[in-house]
């Protein structure tokens, strides 16, 4: 409890800091913002070149810039730290009966919290231009920039720590971020890549970072497939009081996303135990599955019906 406490004292004091100077905050935005509008446009006509993945130039662009803010925005976080160090702040802070950790965790707290609101910004600024998807997936991929922001946070504070100058931390990140931006796929999917460029990018975490990301912004089949297969049960309750199947048909009817794949979704089910539908004699627009009375859209419900008849 001790800890928790000294952290959120070092992350109100940090986000201070950020609230009285937050032009470093805006800034932090201004690229992924110009990329979004001088460099999304092109890739309209991307969708349809061979080894495009599903889904639209924003539900695959959009995705990757988020990734790419995770990093940038957190990475260089480092470069503070080593000013506070030449200041004397830190040294100032040790001597407090403080904890390490809350020093590094209020801080690293800070600017995850930061990340998450430029994040929410991008994505908001990303609407007019055409993105569409589901609010649970977005809600879900900025837990998963969250995470990021956090994680490379935590490591530009300890390559701060080690190397305490900023000729050896620009050359020690400049070194390690540009191989993993290239590799990760966040401007073009790596599936338009050669076959030896695609292998050597499976060796680069941040590239299934991307590949997730998009993943939930499509509302994709392959999510649910790889959940299911690792242990999700498709009759589990979830918040809302329903399962999985409760939360397709809601989906289906009222968040039909450009390029999702909630048919795949539903094959998905069917294929990890969920019952085929029958339909209800003189109501068309409902099914039963389970003993539930269920409405899909059109094409789930026909997936679900002939999966049904084919048994």
């Amino acid at each position: 409890m001790r800890t928790l406490h000294e952290t959120g004292l070092i992350f109100r004091r940090a986000m201070r800091l950020s609230l009285r100077n937050p032009i470093w905050v805006i800034l932090g935005l201004i690229q992924p913002i110009l990329y979004l509008t001088m460099f999304g446009p092109l890739l309209k006509n991307m969708t349809r070149v061979q080894g495009w993945p599903s889904g639209d130039a924003w539900q695959v662009f959009v995705p990757g810039l988020l990734v790419q803010l995770g990093l940038f925005g957190s990475v260089f976080v480092g470069f503070g730290l080593i000013a506070e160090m030449r200041a004397g702040v830190i040294e100032r802070m040790r001597v407090t009966p403080a904890s390490r950790t809350a020093l590094l965790l209020g801080r690293t707290l800070r600017d995850t919290v930061v990340l998450v609101v430029q994040s929410v910004v991008l994505i908001l600024v990303s609407v007019p231009f055409g993105l569409r998807a589901s609010v649970g997936g977005v809600l879900l991929a900025l837990v998963l920039v969250a995470a990021i922001g956090a994680g490379f946070s935590a490591l530009s504070y300890a390559a701060a720590l080690t190397l305490k100058t900023e000729d050896a931390m620009a050359s020690t990140l400049n070194m390690v971020t540009f191989p993993l931006l290239l590799l990760s796929g966040i401007l073009l999917p790596m599936t338009l890549a050669p076959g030896w460029l695609r292998a050597v990018s499976d060796v680069n975490p941040l590239k299934h970072v991307v590949d997730a990301t998009r993943i939930l912004f499509r509302g994709d089949a392959g999510l649910t497939r790889f959940l299911l297969e690792h242990g999700a049960d498709w009759r589990e309750q979830h918040g809302y009081g329903d399962n999985a199947c409760g939360s397709l048909a809601w989906a289906s009817c009222n968040e039909p996303v450009e390029g999702g794949d909630w048919v795949g979704c539903a094959r998905a089910l069917r294929d990890h135990g969920m019952p085929g539908a029958a339909a209800l004699p003189g109501d068309p627009e409902h099914v039963v599955i389970a003993g539930k009375r269920k409405q899909f859209s059109d094409d789930v419900a026909e997936e679900l019906l002939g999966a049904e008849a084919a048994r």
